[in-house]
């Protein structure tokens, strides 16, 4: 506790890499929860010992194929109702992955924990320059409340450049249908 600021927590934890589960880096951070005002997104300060893996290669792929594709891209219930994503379909889910994850940390507070649940509806945005840009209809399972809860958020992607959530707004309830 440190008063009047808020509340600050010390991690030691182990990330792993989502495509190879043998691939860990380890890593220490400090979270501040701030007081009150729960318009504030927690302070995030983190250590990594180590490099994790490289994407490049996979990255550059997607990159061209969906830079290549006659019609915008346009899926939807990403996984499907048993759990099942399409192998074209799991760059896009990893990307959305990604993006919630600064979503997510936009909109935590101590009282929540926030998770990508599903893709409702994805649709590629036509560019004229060098990104990828897409619009996504999420869905986050807030595990506390057992709320879900449908976000928008436009996200523009290059692999040299990384991800940028552009735009993100929470939905009102029946906006998930």
């Amino acid at each position: 506790d440190i008063d009047d600021v808020g509340h600050k927590y010390y991690l030691e934890l182990e990330l792993e890499d989502v495509l190879d589960k043998d691939s860990t880096v380890n890593c220490t951070a400090e979270v501040l929860y701030h007081l009150g005002n729960k318009n504030i997104a927690p302070d995030v300060q983190f250590t990594l010992e180590g490099e994790p893996k490289n994407t490049d290669e996979a990255d550059n792929i997607f990159y061209n194929r969906i830079k290549n594709l006659e019609k915008e891209l346009v899926a939807e219930n990403i996984p499907d109702s048993h759990g099942n994503v399409p192998p074209e379909m799991e760059p896009i889910r990893l990307l959305a992955w990604v993006a919630s994850g600064y979503v997510i940390w936009q909109n935590s507070t101590e009282n929540t924990k926030l998770q990508l649940a599903q893709i409702k509806h994805v649709k590629q945005v036509k560019r004229s320059d060098e990104y990828l840009e897409f619009d996504y209809m999420i869905l986050l399972h807030d595990t506390v409340s057992q709320e879900i809860i449908p976000w928008q958020m436009t996200v523009l992607w290059h692999p040299q450049h990384g991800v940028q959530v552009t735009q993100d707004s929470r939905q009102p309830k029946h906006a998930s249908g």
